[in-house]
C-alpha cells in the first residue's frame, strides 16, 4: 500500500508541474520499437540485453536510439537487482530540439535497479526503482561537430506496472493480457538545470505470451518530457503521443550448461 501512495504522490508532482502557465508546449507523434532479451545463466544470474529504436512522426524521423546491457541477480522470487550501462544517441526532432544548437548528442549512462514483484488475485504488480548516473554530451559552441563536454547528472526513476490476463487466472503460455504502467523520472545533483521533473511515461498495452521464450506487447504510449533549458525564459515541455511495440525474448542457458556437464 505504501508504494501505491508513493505512486500517487509522484503523479501529483508531475501534474502540478505540467499545470504551470509559464511553459511552452511542444507536441510530437512518436513510435517506439523495442527489443528486450534475457539470457539466464543459472538460478541467480542472468544477462539483460536491450535496444530501443525511437522515432518521431511515428516512424519516418529519428528521435533516439538506446542500447542497454546489464547483469541481473535474483535475490528472491520477488526481488531482482540489476547493474548496467546504457549508450544513447539523441537526434534533433520536433519544433524545439533538446540540444540548444539543434545537434544530435551522445549520452553514456551507468544504472542500478531494483524490481519488486507481487501478485494479488489475478493481477501481477511490479515496482521498479532505478538510479542513473548520466554523462550527457554537450557542445561548448555551435561550430563544433562533436561534443566536447560530458557533465555528470543524476536521475531517479520509479515505475509502477500491473498486468492482467485476458483469459484464465494467470499469464501462462498462449495467454493474452493487458498491461498498464506509469514511470516518473526526477533529476537531482549539481547539473540538474531546469528539469528536476525530467519526464513521465504512461502506457496501455495489449500483450500475448507465446511461450516462456517469446512475448509481444503493443499499445498506446505517452511521454511528457521537460527540456533541461529554457526558451525565452520559459520552460519547455514535450507532449509526445504515439504507440509502442515491445518484443521480449528469454533464453535459459542454464539448461544447456546442465546438458553439457
Amino acid at each position: 500500500m505504501k508504494y501505491t501512495y508513493l505512486f500517487i504522490a509522484f503523479g501529483f508532482i508531475n501534474y502540478s508541474l505540467i499545470g504551470q502557465n509559464t511553459r511552452i508546449n511542444n507536441y510530437n507523434n512518436i513510435g517506439w520499437y523495442n527489443y528486450f532479451g534475457t539470457l539466464k545463466l543459472d538460478k541467480r544470474y542472468s544477462i539483460h540485453t536491450e535496444y530501443q529504436l525511437r522515432r518521431d512522426n511515428y516512424i519516418t524521423d529519428k528521435q533516439q536510439g538506446l542500447l542497454r546491457l546489464g547483469i541481473n541477480y535474483q535475490l528472491s522470487p520477488k526481488v531482482q537487482l540489476r547493474l548496467g550501462y546504457a549508450w544513447i544517441e539523441t537526434y534533433p526532432y520536433g519544433e524545439i530540439s533538446i540540444n540548444g544548437f539543434g545537434k544530435e548528442f551522445t549520452e553514456h549512462r551507468a544504472f542500478q535497479m531494483v524490481t519488486l514483484n507481487d501478485k494479488v488475485s489475478i493481477v501481477d504488480f511490479s515496482h521498479r526503482f532505478m538510479l542513473e548516473q548520466r554523462w550527457v554530451g554537450r557542445y561548448s559552441n555551435s561550430g563544433l561537430s562533436k561534443e566536447d563536454e560530458f557533465p555528470l547528472s543524476h536521475r531517479f526513476r520509479y515505475m509502477f506496472r500491473m498486468q492482467i490476463p485476458l483469459k484464465g487466472q494467470s499469464i501462462e503460455n498462449k495467454t493474452p493480457y493487458l498491461a498498464i504502467y506509469d514511470e516518473i523520472m526526477l533529476g537531482f545533483g549539481e547539473n540538474v538545470n531546469e528539469n528536476v521533473f525530467d519526464q513521465n511515461r504512461f502506457g496501455i498495452l495489449f500483450g500475448y505470451k507465446f511461450s516462456n521464450t517469446i512475448r509481444v506487447e503493443a499499445g498506446y504510449f505517452n511521454q511528457t518530457l521537460q527540456l533541461g533549458r529554457e526558451v525565452d525564459n520559459r520552460n519547455v515541455f514535450q507532449n509526445n503521443n504515439g504507440f509502442i511495440i515491445n518484443t521480449h525474448f528469454n533464453f535459459d542457458l542454464s539448461k544447456k550448461n546442465q546438458l553439457t556437464h
